[in-house]
C-alpha cells in the first residue's frame, strides 16, 4: 500500500504547486521522479513525454499515468493520475465559483500577466533539460533542427512532427546499420 500513497501523494503535491498546463510541469516531474524517486530514467521520460504528446489528454497527465503504470500496472497509473489531477479539481471548482466577481480587477490580471512570464521560463527550462537528454549526438541533432524550423514555419499537428521524427530516427538506425555491414 505504501507505494500507492506515495505514487498519489507526490503527484497530487506536484498537481497543487504547478501552474499554467502540462508543460509547465515537466521541470517538476523530472526532479520528482527521476532525480528524488528514481521511478524513471531521463531516457524513459523523455519517452513518456513524446508517448504523452502524441496521446489525448494533457502529457502531464499522460506522463503521470506511465509512470504509476510502470510502478503498479493499472492499478499505479490510475492512483498516479487522480492524484495529479484531483488538486485541479478543487482549485478549478474553487476559482470557477469566485472568478466571476474579480476578473476584472487589475489586480487579478497583472496577477495572471506575471505568472504567465513565469510558466514560460519553466517551460523553456523543461526544454533545455529535455534537449541535453535528447539531443546525443549528429543525427539527433539533425533531426532537432528540422522538426524545430518544420515547427516554426509550418502549421501542423505536433502528431505530425512527432511521427516524421520518429521515422527519421529509424531511417538513421538503419542506415547507421547498413553501414556496420
Amino acid at each position: 500500500m505504501k507505494i500507492y500513497w506515495d505514487l498519489f501523494s507526490t503527484f497530487f503535491r506536484m498537481g497543487a504547486v504547478t501552474f499554467g498546463g502540462g508543460y509547465a510541469m515537466l521541470p517538476i516531474l523530472q526532479r520528482e521522479v527521476v532525480e528524488n524517486r528514481g521511478w524513471c530514467t531521463d531516457g524513459e521520460l523523455a519517452d513518456y513525454y513524446a508517448i504523452g504528446q502524441c496521446t489525448p489528454g494533457i502529457i502531464a497527465v499522460n506522463t503521470a499515468t506511465f509512470i504509476g503504470f510502470k510502478q503498479k500496472g493499472v492499478p499505479g497509473a490510475i492512483v498516479a493520475t487522480y492524484g495529479l489531477v484531483a488538486p485541479s479539481f478543487i482549485v478549478i471548482g474553487i476559482i470557477a465559483a469566485l472568478l466571476q466577481n474579480f476578473a476584472d480587477y487589475a489586480v487579478v490580471q497583472n496577477a495572471f500577466a506575471g505568472i504567465r512570464v513565469a510558466v514560460t521560463v519553466l517551460i523553456l527550462n523543461a526544454v533545455l533539460k529535455l534537449l541535453k537528454s535528447s539531443v546525443v549526438d549528429k543525427p539527433t541533432g539533425c533531426i532537432f533542427i528540422a522538426v524545430a524550423l518544420a515547427a516554426w514555419f509550418l502549421d501542423l499537428s505536433p502528431v505530425i512532427f512527432v511521427l516524421i521524427a520518429g521515422a527519421l530516427g529509424v531511417a538513421l538506425q538503419v542506415g547507421k546499420g547498413a553501414r556496420k555491414s
